[in-house]
């Protein structure tokens, strides 16, 4: 019938004891149940249990004086109740600086420590709630993120498809056009030799139709006066091949016709005559020859640079494609996005999946890194980028930044610094950083 009594008697005799030492958490407790002796936690020694925190260090762990400032290596465990328990050196209990919010540290000292740790605690629990919202809001935006991410993917695929037609298709125009360029080539080139030869052989045999004038030969052969004259009456002046000759180089398509010659039709007039037929043979062969190749070159010209223009669009694309934007492609978003911040007399961009750089007030641009690869820890590979081989340093290493990515529900870089020589660390927010887990992480289960 006493038994239930005595037990919890026994328990708490056994609490009252542990409560009297100083400086120790409830995880230890149990080490400091008073008895005859005391046990250092290392093991290494066992003394009277009087000798807890008697300001004198036994214990090469420095446990023996949890409460006190006698072992170097010691340490002194703040409750602060309603707010986040911590250790501290034991060399700053009782130095007249409150380290504790609850000043438990100051015990024997003639410093006045207010117990601050419930202003504190609400005061961090207000911001964890905030910091919770934000991380809600923030998951918000991931999602949306990430389904414009898969929008945007399904398109540049399409996008991909239908630029390599295009390539397809311009290929086969460059190899109609090539043949036809050679073939043109060849024919223009027996066409020369022919005129040439006759030309050796007859280059006098018109000299007189061209140094007359074309109203004298036009009513040389109106016989009738009627103003017009047949397409025969004047070729029939055309006595040397090498003239007809040029005929066939200058309309081609038309020279088995000879009312062609001469815009249609069997009668012409002076007018037409002059524009037509007179016109060609006072311009000359060589004129024709040269601009057909031109013509030729200029197309073949103008389908090669539209050919390196979409092979161009189609290697960046797949490079764009083929780049690691996460497991969701939730950072896809950030491609051909770049970010600024000025620090001080300086300004620095982040380009995601490009470079990182910096510029001086006299406008001088320096990279700090061109995109390497994630290099988050294993358990959050994308929480991190590295931006390497940038610009070197005077007698130093090439440029390099790490750049490290928080939670937030704007996209910005939030801080860039210099922490060792040409190595730069920064700071990018972006709501694809943020990650559910970090809901886990609140304030401390003693608060």
């Amino acid at each position: 019938m006493h038994c239930p009594i005595l037990i919890a008697v026994v328990i708490w005799s056994s609490c009252v004891d542990s409560q009297k030492i100083r400086g120790i958490s409830l995880s230890y407790k149990r080490f400091y149940r008073e008895r005859k002796s005391f046990l250092c936690i290392d093991g290494s020694k066992l003394i009277p249990f009087d000798q807890v925190n008697d300001d004198y260090c036994d214990c090469a762990d420095g446990s023996d004086e949890p409460g006190t400032a006698a072992c170097p290596d010691g340490r002194f465990y703040c409750t602060n109740l309603g707010y986040r328990p911590h250790y501290i050196p034991s060399s700053r209990v009782n130095d007249a600086i409150c380290d504790c919010c609850d000043a438990s540290d100051e015990y024997n000292s003639h410093t006045a420590c207010q117990n601050t740790c419930r202003n504190l605690g609400q005061r961090e629990r207000a911001e964890v709630k905030s910091q919770m919202r934000a991380l809600d809001q923030g998951l918000r935006l991931k999602q949306q993120l990430i389904e414009e991410g898969v929008l945007t993917w399904r398109d540049k695929q399409a996008q991909l498809r239908d630029l390599q037609r295009v390539l397809d298709d311009l290929q086969t125009q460059l190899d109609d056009l090539r043949k036809e360029d050679a073939r043109r080539k060849k024919e223009v080139d027996a066409l020369r030799e022919l005129e040439i030869g006759a030309l050796e052989t007859e280059e006098n045999s018109t000299s007189h139709i061209m140094n007359e004038s074309p109203v004298s030969i036009f009513y040389e052969l109106d016989s009738n006066r009627d103003g017009r004259s047949t397409v025969f009456r004047l070729l029939s002046v055309m006595q040397s091949p090498s003239h007809l000759l040029h005929l066939c180089l200058t309309w081609p398509h038309q020279c088995l016709c000879p009312q062609a010659l001469l815009g249609g039709g069997h009668h012409v007039d002076l007018s037409r005559f002059e524009e037509t037929l007179w016109n060609s043979i006072r311009i000359g062969h060589n004129v024709t020859v040269r601009s057909t190749a031109e013509k030729a070159a200029a197309e073949l010209k103008k389908v090669e640079d539209a050919y390196e223009t979409v092979y161009m669009e189609i290697r960046d694309l797949r490079e764009k494609l083929a780049t690691d934007y996460g497991p969701e492609r939730e950072f896809l978003f950030l491609y051909n996005q770049c970010f600024q911040l000025k620090v001080h007399e300086y300004f620095y961009e982040l380009c995601p999946f490009n470079q990182v750089t910096q510029t001086s007030a006299s406008g001088a641009e320096v990279s700090l890194g061109k995109w390497g690869s994630w290099a988050g820890s294993p358990q959050h590979r994308y929480s991190q980028m590295k931006y390497e081989n940038g610009e070197p340093c005077w007698q130093g290493p090439t440029r390099n930044t790490v750049v490290t990515l928080t939670c937030g529900t704007e996209t910005a870089l939030r801080s860039v610094k210099e922490p060792g020589k040409c190595q730069y660390v920064a700071e990018f927010q972006t709501p694809v950083a943020c990650r559910p887990a970090l809901r886990q992480q609140g304030v401390h289960s003693e608060l």
